[in-house]
């Protein structure tokens, strides 16, 4: 199905930045929402990344998105997160 008022075509790979407090709570949570929405996630999917004092953490997913609607529904349980700062 392809939603003309979107630039993607679903099915696709799709990478999210995932920023946060560098904390195991973090990672977690962030973790365990990306797999609520895309359960099939390979563990080569993930890519980390500290900033320069350590304090906080990014994380990299690329994810298979089968719809637009997956894709909303998944940024926006990210972003209602409160252990997550930001979602690009």
């Amino acid at each position: 199905m392809t939603d003309e008022s979107s630039l993607l075509k679903f099915p696709c790979d799709f990478t999210l930045k995932i920023f946060g407090i560098s904390s195991e709570d973090f990672e977690k949570e962030a973790l365990s929402i990306v797999h609520k929405h895309v359960p099939n996630l390979s563990e080569n999917s993930l890519q980390t990344r500290l900033s320069r004092n350590e304090k906080y953490l990014a994380l990299s997913v690329t994810v298979r998105v089968d719809s637009k609607e997956q894709l909303d529904d998944l940024y926006r349980e990210l972003s209602s997160s409160p252990l997550i700062i930001m979602v690009i």
